[in-house]
């Protein structure tokens, strides 16, 4: 066991379920995702967005049965529930919030713990593998999440507990934002476009796959290229200041008003490290503050990975 292993109870995240015989069809024409690449050992990040492109919220979803899971934000279930029925009438699709039926655990450096739950996942980004009713998934960091029913959650934690250490959700969040995977939450719900996640980097938005809500804004800057907002890691510089929440604004010289907000944000030995959408002049000048144009200064960090627009509409 090395001090990069650990596990972590998935508490802020709820899941939506859409089951039925018409679930792939009604979600391909609401979801940033391209359903026709999932099957039961591949699942994706995704988004809903409104008709001008706004993520509404963005989620894991994998193929379940008759239906699909779709991780979230657990404050942006209820209002998608809420939303999506609205267009699921003519739909043979039923809508749950299967939040209370699931128990999700994150996994760091816990392979030989899937394994001896006969879980053999591969290395591979996005990659499922099931037995016994439990499911098991590849993040793109080499991270894995353990899903199972809900009714095994004290079992399951006991058996975590014996091979890993527990750490709190901060440090899974942390593990994310080092990761550079961008998730929206209630408090930046319809404020960024996909790509201001850099969420077509990840596999989240797919370019072939026809029509959906808020495609025509999204495509469009895609082709087009005029974005000039994206994410950016920092960090604090060493001052004791508590940690931002998501939607804090963040400021630059460069213009008189605010240059971004905070996507995700947490706690680090060395203060905390946080996601943010940024406009791209402001963070190439590097000056960047948080709350206030004298807040504290941020440094920027790099992202585990680079943007190539080619290769991102090829999915």
């Amino acid at each position: 066991m090395t001090d990069t292993a650990f596990f972590s109870v998935l508490s802020h995240e709820g899941v939506l379920a859409v089951r039925g015989p018409d679930a792939s069809k009604f979600l391909q024409g609401q979801l940033t995702c391209n359903l026709g690449y999932l099957n039961a050992s591949q699942s994706s990040l995704g988004a809903r967005c409104t008709p001008k492109g706004r993520m509404q919220s963005s989620f894991r979803i994998l193929p379940e049965n008759d239906g699909y899971l779709l991780a979230m934000a657990r404050e942006l279930v209820e209002p998608q529930l809420a939303d999506l029925r609205k267009f699921a009438v003519f739909s043979k699709s039923t809508l749950h919030d299967e939040s209370d039926d699931w128990v999700r655990f994150g996994l760091a450096a816990g392979d030989g713990l899937l394994v001896s739950l006969g879980l053999d996942l591969p290395q591979t980004a996005d990659s499922v593998t099931r037995e016994n009713g439990r499911i098991a998934i590849r993040l793109a960091d080499g991270r894995a999440e353990l899903w199972a029913k809900a009714d095994e959650a004290e079992t399951l934690r006991t058996r975590l507990a014996s091979q890993l250490p527990e750490a709190p959700l901060n440090r899974w969040m942390l593990a994310q934002i080092r990761a550079g995977i961008g998730q929206v939450t209630g408090t930046t719900r319809e404020l960024f476009i996909p790509q201001m996640i850099n969420l077509q980097a990840l596999g989240g938005v797919s370019f072939k796959k026809g029509c959906y809500t808020g495609q025509e804004i999204v495509a469009r800057m895609q082709y087009l290229g005029k974005l000039k907002r994206h994410l950016y890691r920092l960090a604090s510089q060493g001052a004791e200041t508590e940690c931002p929440a998501a939607g804090v604004e963040l400021f630059s010289p460069v213009h008189g008003s605010s240059v971004g907000e905070v996507v995700l944000a947490a706690t680090s030995d060395e203060g905390f490290e946080l996601l943010a959408v940024l406009q791209d002049d402001a963070a190439a000048d590097g000056r960047i503050t948080l709350g206030s144009p004298d807040g504290l200064p941020l440094s920027l960090l790099d992202l585990p990975y680079t943007l190539d627009s080619d290769r991102e509409i090829q999915r």
